[in-house]
């Protein structure tokens, strides 16, 4: 977001220069319009083009990010990260098969009646992992995971108490990205 603003300052810089205003916005629909007719130095124009090249590019993924869940322990950063390192949410048809994939739940043997449950399978991505460790540090104290993880330690063990939420907190972030994403998708398909 910080970009899209230095990009939008950089066109009002551009325009300013050949004294060029407008009323309303430069970034809306009729905006744009206004921009494409002004006549301006060739090498202006083609500033002011990619400079609008550029926030189109931008415009998908700070959507994504707008419609981010509120989840206690996961900043822009953190969001950031986890929608890089899953990058198409459309391959996952379930949130558990997500947290798989992210090597966040526990391996299991079992041998005719008896059932094991291991380690996790630190399976897919480490930069995923160890942001969704990071934020669990800050999510096990919220209101919303604080019974869950004080329960768990006392069974289980601080350090998978706190997978436990890492794994909780992709879980949860997974319907919003889905929906995120979808519309995103349709339109790619036109």
């Amino acid at each position: 977001m910080r970009l899209r603003t230095l990009l939008r300052n950089r066109v009002h810089a551009v325009l300013a220069d050949y004294g060029c205003d407008r009323s309303g916005s430069y970034f809306t629909a009729p905006g744009w319009v206004w921009l494409d007719g002004l006549d301006l130095p060739d090498a202006s124009r083609r500033v002011v083009d990619d400079l609008l090249v550029l926030m189109d590019a931008l415009k998908e993924p700070i959507d994504v990010l707008d419609q981010w869940p509120q989840l206690p322990g996961v900043g822009t950063l953190t969001a950031l990260i986890i929608v890089a390192e899953i990058g198409d949410i459309s391959r996952f048809p379930s949130a558990r098969k997500l947290t798989a994939w992210a090597g966040l739940t526990p391996t299991v043997r079992s041998s005719d009646l008896t059932v094991r449950h291991g380690h996790i399978s630190k399976q897919g991505s480490d930069w995923l992992r160890w942001i969704l460790c990071e934020a669990a540090q800050t999510a096990k104290r919220s209101p919303e995971f604080a019974d869950s993880y004080q329960c768990l330690a006392r069974r289980r063990g601080k350090k998978i108490a706190t997978t436990a939420i890492a794994r909780r907190l992709l879980a949860r972030a997974y319907h919003p990205l889905r929906a995120a994403q979808a519309p995103h998708s349709r339109q790619g398909s036109r």
